[in-house]
């Protein structure tokens, strides 16, 4: 087991794990190492023990608490930021790169700049890292990042009317698919199952799980069923409600009427059939 922390970089940025100091809080500012150098964050989860093996990539330190010298340090760099995103685009266009600069971050000793970026294919940025090196007086390391986690970064609001999930809360992507919909019941048009990164909304996943399980009890839409009342034909199963919609004719009339799905049972589709035709 590891001691570790939850830091973020910003505050819609993923939470990475580190080796924990003691008396750290949710909220402190802290210096910690990582690939590219030193780097601000702060505490977003307190400490706590987690299993070493579930960790993406090996173990790094938190360095120290944050001094106020190190926060104003940041905060002059930061300042830079819309410099720094400015001169990358320019670049990006003079060279006519495929690619779009989306957020910039900087280690704490200002010997490295981070540039984010998204693009739907590979590019060649060799030319353009080294312009960058010149332009900006450091060391550059370009980072490509997903649509999803460019949202993350932009934030915004959803179809829901509520700020997007992955701004909120979440700190990892799970996997979305259409089928997902299917479950669900929902209209597999991707124009009205898409949140605002133009990918399948993140939300689709909370209670497919429970639609599945629900769904498995389910009879088919049409099928011929037995009830308590009579038999019938399957028009609609309410998953929420856990109930099944089964229509009824008895002479002239029509009746809709709703069932549990353990007082139901599918019946063989010929018997149906032959009924029909008798009619």
């Amino acid at each position: 087991m590891a001691r570790v922390v939850g830091v973020k970089f910003n505050d819609n940025s993923k939470i990475y794990y580190f080796d924990a100091l003691d008396g750290l809080d949710v909220g402190d500012q802290v210096v910690v190492d990582t690939e590219g150098g030193h780097e601000l964050g702060k505490v977003a989860v307190g400490i706590k023990d987690i299993d070493e093996r579930t960790l993406e990539s090996p173990l790094r330190s938190v360095v120290r608490v944050a001094t106020d010298k190190d926060i104003s340090k940041m905060d002059s760099l930061l300042a830079k930021k819309s410099d720094v995103l400015a001169t990358a685009s320019e670049l990006v266009k003079k060279y006519k790169l495929d690619m779009k600069v989306v957020d910039v971050s900087f280690t704490l000793d200002a010997n490295k700049t981070i540039i984010f970026f998204v693009c739907e294919d590979r590019v060649d940025f060799s030319e353009l890292v080294k312009d960058l090196a010149k332009a900006l007086k450091t060391r550059v390391e370009l980072r490509q990042i997903g649509i999803r986690d460019h949202a993350k970064r932009l934030g915004g609001i959803g179809p829901c009317g509520k700020e997007c999930c992955c701004t909120q809360f979440l700190n990892d992507f799970e996997k979305v698919s259409v089928k997902m919909a299917k479950t669900q019941g929902l209209s597999p048009n991707p124009a009205k199952i898409s949140g605002t990164c133009g990918r399948l909304m993140c939300c689709l996943a909370y209670e497919n799980e429970y639609y599945a399980t629900v769904g498995e009890k389910m009879p088919k839409i049409n099928s011929y069923v037995s009830t308590p009342k009579g038999n019938g034909v399957v028009v609609y199963n309410d998953l929420l409600k856990e109930l099944v919609s089964v229509k009824r004719e008895v002479g002239d009339t029509i009746t809709v009427e709703e069932y549990s799905p353990s007082d139901i049972k599918v019946l063989s589709r010929d018997n149906h059939d032959k009924k029909q035709s008798n009619k």
